[in-house]
């Protein structure tokens, strides 16, 4: 009777917790924050469905986002930074094949890993999976390891831009190019302000769509024959950029539906943080999560240098 009860009281608080969440004075890394600390110390009542509600969330909150996205702005960028991305997604994933060769590190673990730092973390990964038929602890491991580092930058990254003297174009765009999942791109951008969320967030969501290329690719290689599918939310997130944009007569709507987005998104990475229990921090291992942080330090350093230089733009 005791266990139950206290199963309810952590029920019932973690649900008022996310509830809380809702309101505009939350930001999102206290929601992250609030979320981890919960689930590390008190213990998450119902991980699965906290995931499964987090990843419903995000799509919503990603798709609402694109009401606040200049459709032109997708295209615009698309096009001038398609060598860029080319060359940046084929030389990650170059390395990290090299690295976690060096280090011992499951052949397909390795290639999660690499993707999901060169494209969009978990929704990459998740792709990826079935094209090299991936086991279910190595989605997982790749998968804990890509979010754990997510966590780090989404507190890391927006004190970082402030030190280096980041605008808030060069910070979006930094955020976009060197943090894993679009979640937290969105998260630490909209901490740094307006501009630098627009940046991030079009620019991750444009690379984002390279995941079908990429998949379709090692598909073709493997001569797996499973068909490749982009994530549903990336069209979304492009059909509301475009409505927006196509009917400006009605930008109260589309900026009430952005802001209620980016509220959904604070929700949203509250239940994420909460995903972090200890199992999922034990499955990530060291090696995996060594290759994860040798090639987040060498993309965010050297993407990083690039913009400050004004190489990038």
């Amino acid at each position: 009777m005791i266990s139950i009860r206290n199963q309810q009281i952590r029920t019932n608080t973690f649900v008022g917790l996310f509830l809380l969440t809702a309101l505009p004075v939350v930001s999102a890394p206290i929601a992250l924050v609030a979320g981890f600390v919960f689930s590390f110390f008190i213990g998450n009542p119902h991980p699965e469905q906290t995931s499964r509600a987090g990843n419903f969330l995000l799509k919503l909150a990603v798709i609402g986002l694109g009401f606040g996205i200049n459709f032109n702005k997708v295209i615009e960028i698309g096009a001038s930074s398609l060598v860029l991305t080319l060359v940046s997604i084929t030389a990650i994933i170059g390395l990290g094949e090299a690295f976690g060769r060096a280090m011992n590190v499951p052949p397909n673990t390795r290639m999660l890993v690499a993707l999901g730092t060169a494209i969009c973390g978990g929704s990459a990964i998740a792709a990826m999976a079935p094209v090299i038929k991936a086991k279910d602890h190595e989605v997982a491991v790749s998968l804990a390891t890509v979010f754990t580092l997510n966590a780090v930058a989404l507190i890391l990254f927006p004190p970082l831009g402030h030190l280096f003297g980041l605008n808030q174009q060069k910070f979006g765009l930094w955020a976009a190019l060197a943090i894993h999942d679009t979640s937290s791109v969105v998260g630490a951008a909209s901490s740094y302000g307006a501009a630098a969320l627009a940046i991030g967030t079009t620019v991750k969501l444009t690379r984002a769509l390279w995941i079908a290329p990429c998949t379709l690719a090692v598909s073709t290689f493997l001569k797996s024959g499973l068909k490749t599918r982009i994530p549903f939310f990336i069209f979304g997130f492009i059909v509301a950029a475009f409505i927006s944009s196509w009917l400006p007569a009605f930008n109260y709507l589309w900026h009430t539906l952005h802001i209620i987005a980016k509220q959904v998104l604070v929700m949203t990475l509250f239940l994420i943080g909460a995903g972090l229990t200890r199992t999922v921090i034990a499955k990530v291992g060291l090696k995996p999560l060594l290759l994860g942080i040798m090639l987040w330090v060498f993309v965010s350093a050297t993407t990083l240098g690039l913009i400050m230089g004004d190489y990038i733009r």
